[in-house]
């Protein structure tokens, strides 16, 4: 480390200001006492070790002091630098301090994630092609950059990645189904955006020392995102094991939680906050894809029974940190950290807080560490399962959660959420009940022990709709939800799908297309925007927005399904079965059924009709119903309606909208199927 001379003659700690801190591994002392003579030879003032330690002074305290003085940091980087712990702390230290580091890599050895974390907001020099003694006069521009309190900090990466969510986990069943799952993501990460007031509450002066001030670029006027947008990006593992993944994913989520509880924040979904992860994005790009003017981003460190979490605030216009903080608590302090965080992210983003702040973030949470983990463990599971083992260990990991917490709300619900789905899509003969039954007692004990937990009214309306059939109840179940969050991406597409089969096409429609903006790069979203607008009879639209879907995502059934019957509906039938057979899978056998049946081509529409008997028979008894009625075969048709109404097939939900069935809604027992269910007006 060095430090140049100041101007008052003085060195080491005794000088109060340094300009230039800097780090270097003891075996690139050559190139480290190059740049430092180079940065003097142009006047800039800086701070290297061994030379400006105070004899007999404390070594590690003068690195210290050093670091805390400096305006920016130098790091000569090589594979020696990567592997050096007291390098690794300097830089750490720096970034804490919110120093910009100018980074001269020698080298091009892997990075530990400690650095690629600590570095991701560094400027960047290359030497590793020759001499590095010829970067000089660009490390001397860099640093000069570095020093002026203006200089933006130039695009972070995003270096770690999560698993996609598996086709399906994504796509169970019918879609009606998949709703299930939009009511469990709801639950793992809820997103609330409300309007900003004009009139911002002043900072308090804790988190006022931490703000530097910002002011747009010229040359991104033309980015002009939400003032009151942010994003949280997950947070990277700095455990040195890759397991402890589920932890640092899982609080980012939670946070991601946290904040949209607070009035006046409009907070990215979790799918499009976590897709960057694992790719070499910087935060520009990021902040434009998700049209937001605020990243938040952090590293956890887990240690037994303490947690260290570094946090940093991105003012994503002009690339200046609002913000930063590290805190080492004990585990079972995790919750109240939880609203620390939140409250000085909405202190920097000048957001007035109404209300009481802990309650809304702490609301239905637990103070056990243990339930803490098991629920991280659980809700990380969900987001890869691939198989109905692995929903299992999902359902598992809750029960645990709820085990060790039976007062724990938020797992309570999101159990309730996840047993709904299972026994909708996967379970099997008296295994269905018996889970629709746990997630009908989870869901009121979640609402009995916390009232104005959204999750918990969003799971009982899901129980309500596929579980029971009762439509009247999961209506003001919904109603509540969305009270409650209105501004959750997740709780506005099980509003808005479920509104859209109850004949209120307008407002489901707004809903869904708040949903999408909301949460942007989430395929799952905007499927179910695709899906509304064909119940909607807006088959173009439609259309268009399955074509948009398949960008994010190709392996999606359901968007092979919904656009092969829009074409079905607009008469295009070759269309819809080039469409249908893209992917023929049991998702698609209605639509090719009854679009070969239209071609003329009878054998092939039986053979799809088989297919899906033998693929779920009784189970499927709605899309049976649907082939025989575009068949011209009432009889049957009516038979396997009675069939679906027999085992309350949850896609019920759907007879009052369904086009498919247009032809059967002046048979009086249709008419009776559909008084038996009792939709709501």
């Amino acid at each position: 480390m060095a430090e140049c001379e100041t101007e008052d003659g003085t060195t080491g700690a005794q000088a109060r200001q340094h300009h230039i801190f800097i780090s270097y591994a003891s075996q690139d002392t050559e190139i480290a006492d190059v740049a430092a003579a180079a940065l003097e030879g142009q006047g800039i003032k800086c701070w290297i070790a061994p030379r400006d330690v105070t004899p007999g002074a404390h070594y590690a305290s003068e690195i210290v002091h050093a670091i805390d003085s400096a305006e920016a940091i130098v790091l000569v980087l090589s594979k020696d630098a990567a592997s050096s712990p007291h390098v690794l702390r300097e830089i750490e230290r720096a970034t804490s301090q919110r120093h910009p580091v100018v980074t001269l890599r020698l080298d091009k050895a892997r990075l530990p994630a400690e650095f690629e974390y600590f570095l991701n907001a560094s400027q960047w020099l290359d030497a590793s092609g020759g001499d590095a003694s010829r970067m000089m006069p660009k490390l001397v521009s860099a640093a000069k950059s570095a020093l002026n309190p203006r200089a933006p900090i130039q695009g972070a990466a995003i270096t770690s990645r999560a698993p996609a969510l598996p086709a399906s986990a994504r796509w169970p069943n019918r879609t009606m189904i998949a709703v299930g799952s939009v009511i469990v993501l709801a639950i793992a990460g809820f997103v609330a955006n409300r309007f900003w007031v004009s009139t911002h509450q002043s900072v308090p002066t804790a988190a006022r020392t931490d703000i530097v001030a910002t002011q747009p670029k010229a040359a991104e006027a033309a980015f002009s995102p939400p003032a009151h947008s942010i994003a949280v990006l997950p947070f990277v593992n700095m455990s040195g094991d890759k397991d402890q993944d589920y932890f640092s994913d899982g609080l980012s989520e939670e946070l991601l939680n946290d904040l949209s509880r607070i009035n006046e924040l409009q907070v990215t979904g979790r799918t499009s906050s976590f897709y960057f992860k694992g790719k070499d994005v910087d935060l520009a790009t990021v902040a434009r894809k998700l049209n937001v003017g605020a990243v938040l981003e952090g590293s956890v460190r887990r240690y037994r029974h303490t947690v260290r979490i570094t946090t940093q605030l991105i003012n994503a216009v002009t690339g200046f940190h609002l913000w930063s903080q590290t805190y080492d608590r004990d585990l079972g302090d995790i919750l109240k950290l939880q609203t620390e965080i939140a409250a000085s992210v909405a202190a920097a983003l000048q957001a007035t807080l109404l209300g009481d702040l802990a309650a809304k973030i702490e609301l239905g949470g637990t103070r056990n560490p243990a339930a803490f983990d098991a629920y991280l463990r659980g809700i990380k599971a969900y987001s890869s399962f691939n198989d109905t083992e692995e929903l299992q260990g999902v359902i598992a990991a809750l029960t645990e959660a709820i085990r060790l917490d039976p007062n724990y709300a938020v797992a309570l619900a999101k159990r309730s959420a996840v047993l709904s789905l299972y026994a909708a899509s996967y379970a099997k003969g008296s295994e269905i009940r018996e889970s629709f039954d746990i997630a009908e007692v989870d869901a009121r004990k979640a609402i009995a022990l916390a009232p104005d937990l959204a999750e918990g009214h969003a799971a009982l309306a899901y129980f309500l709709e596929a579980g029971s059939l009762d439509f009247r109840r999961a209506d003001e179940e919904y109603e509540h939800a969305r009270a409650l969050s209105p501004g959750n991406a997740f709780v506005l597409s099980g509003y808005g799908h479920f509104n859209v089969l109850m004949g209120r096409t307008e407002v489901a429609i707004v809903a869904m297309r708040r949903a999408v903006a909301l949460n942007p790069l989430d395929s799952f979203t905007r499927s179910l925007l695709g899906q509304v607008l064909y119940w909607a009879h807006r088959y173009d639209e439609s259309i268009a927005t399955y074509q948009e879907e398949l960008v994010l995502d190709r392996e999606n059934p359901d968007a092979y399904e919904y656009r092969g019957l829009a074409y079905y509906a607009l008469g295009n039938f070759q269309q819809a079965r080039s469409t249908c057979e893209v992917n023929p899978d049991a998702e698609t056998q209605t639509c090719l059924a009854i679009t070969y049946d239209k071609l003329g081509r009878r054998a092939d529409a039986k053979a799809a009709l088989e297919k899906l008997k033998a693929s779920g028979g009784d189970r499927n008894a709605l899309d049976i119903a649907e082939i025989y009625a575009q068949w011209g075969n009432s009889a049957k048709a009516m038979e396997w309606l009675e069939v679906a109404l027999r085992v309350r097939e949850p896609w019920l939900v759907a007879l009052r909208a369904d086009p498919l069935f247009d032809s059967l809604r002046k048979d009086p027992r249709f008419q009776a199927i559909e008084a038996e269910l009792k939709f709501p007006n």
